[in-house]
């Protein structure tokens, strides 16, 4: 170990600071399988706020990139190591600080679990809406750093809809609240909407205040299988004109279904071309909602139309979608698109997409969040195959640029990281994307937090 190097550990209890290249090696990368990743000095396991500020003070004096990392089940690379940095793990700092059922509001530290946030509100009548699909294992601060998605968009938005304040750790280790913890307030500039979606460039997150919901009621949800993809989307663009506002829409193509029936039996229709899963939550209102939103997908084409019969049925619909992420996993190595375009512009993605696949060749899986718009093309290539994989990023790239065309955005949940960066600047425009770095530096004048990743 370094002189620099024991300097910073004698400033941390015994175990915090851990250089063997064993560990080391398995904080290397987050979910983006094809994503590179560098060499880093080593891993900090903080527990407390104290501890990050102390690592961020030293990471400044020594001119040391630092790499704040969740749980690592991002699908951009934005937690993958860069060489010569020190890994900051947050996931021991894990407390639900407080639930507060006056103010309806949750305080929780950044490696809590988002299921077991979910579940512990619940105790108490209360709902945390964002769902990402990997809940069972992504954490809050992780979620917070990518404004996260999930299955109750459609209806309830999305992590950033959900976050009253935050306490951030600077680049050069100073605190700063941002927010507040009332429902209004409109005092300066909105840092806390600027710090979460920033992917750990801005700050490290060490405490949110998030805002909760009461319960929802009793849900029912409803399955329609589609002989044509492109029926399947108008249903969509239809339900979602029509007034309705289910509280779940979710998409699984042909390839989906069978990637998830392979991995699992779930008793797929893994003939159909695509399933719309829908859902909604309005208690005595929930039967008459899924009934119009089946009777819609019938009038485009529904070969079936069915309502899961009790909570049991519903639950393994649900997990089938949740499926779909390890499912395509076993197929080979992944890139992750997550583009969302005007669901009037479904059909015209798809068409597009088909396309793509036609010129290229290659296997694109395509779940999503239908219900927002927010697809998940997912490109999948035969590892340690170049020509696949020259193929692979002809065709995301290729996804990615026809999002735009359509008026949509090259990542609607999972965040730039490495994986879309190269891509950001034409999104944003010369002028937005300049803006961008200017405030980078203002936070982050020495560029040492998470380098290389989002600008």
């Amino acid at each position: 170990m370094t002189a620099s190097m024991q300097e910073l550990a004698a400033q941390l209890p015994e175990g915090v600071l851990v250089t063997d290249e064993a560990t080391t090696e398995a904080y290397r990368f987050d979910s983006a399988s094809s994503c590179p990743a560098g060499r880093p000095l080593g891993v900090v396991r903080p527990t407390t706020t104290e501890q990050v500020q102390a690592v961020l003070r030293w990471a400044t004096r020594h001119r040391v990139p630092v790499v704040p990392q969740g749980a690592r089940t991002g699908l951009s690379g934005a937690a993958n190591a860069v060489d010569g940095a020190l890994l900051l793990s947050l996931v021991r700092m894990d407390r639900i600080l407080a639930v507060d059922e006056v103010d309806q509001v949750a305080v929780v530290q950044p490696g809590v679990v988002n299921a077991d946030l979910s579940r512990a509100v619940a105790d108490v009548g209360l709902f945390y809406p964002p769902d990402p699909s990997s809940w069972e294992m992504s954490t809050i601060g992780g979620n917070l750093a990518t404004n996260a998605g999930g299955l109750c968009c459609v209806k309830y938005g999305v992590t950033a809809d959900f976050v009253r304040g935050l306490e951030v750790v600077l680049a050069d280790g100073e605190v700063v609240r941002t927010g507040r913890r009332t429902a209004k307030g409109v005092a300066g500039y909105d840092l806390t909407r600027l710090v979460v979606g920033s992917e750990g460039t801005l700050g490290v997150i060490t405490e949110a205040t998030l805002a909760l919901r009461p319960a929802p009621e009793p849900a029912l949800t409803m399955a329609a299988v589609f002989d044509r993809t492109t029926d399947a989307m108008t249903a969509v663009t239809r339900i979602m004109a029509s007034g309705l506002r289910p509280s779940l829409m979710e998409f699984l193509d042909r390839a989906s279904l069978r990637a998830i029936q392979a991995y699992r039996d779930m008793g797929l229709p893994v003939d159909a071309e695509a399933m719309l899963i829908t859902q909604s939550d309005r208690g005595p209102l929930a039967a008459s909602d899924v009934a119009a939103m089946g009777a819609i997908c019938a009038e485009f084409g529904a070969a079936e139309v069915a309502v899961a019969e009790d909570a049991a049925e519903s639950a393994m619909l649900l997990q089938a979608r949740r499926l779909v992420g390890p499912a395509v996993e076993e197929l080979g190595v992944t890139l992750v698109d997550d583009v969302a375009v005007p669901r009037a512009r479904l059909v015209d993605l798809l068409l597009g997409m088909e396309k793509i696949t036609a010129d290229t060749g290659v296997l694109v899986v395509c779940p999503g969040h239908i219900g927002d718009g927010n697809m998940h093309p997912t490109v999948v290539f035969e590892r340690g195959n170049e020509g696949a994989a020259a193929r692979a990023q002809e065709a995301f790239d290729a996804i990615m640029r026809l999002a735009l065309d359509l008026g949509g955005t090259i990542t609607g949940e999972h965040g730039v990281g490495v994986l879309k960066r190269a891509w950001l600047r034409e999104e944003l425009g010369e002028t937005s994307y300049g803006l961008q770095r200017q405030i980078k530096e203002v936070f982050d004048p020495l560029g040492i937090l998470n380098p290389g990743k989002v600008l």
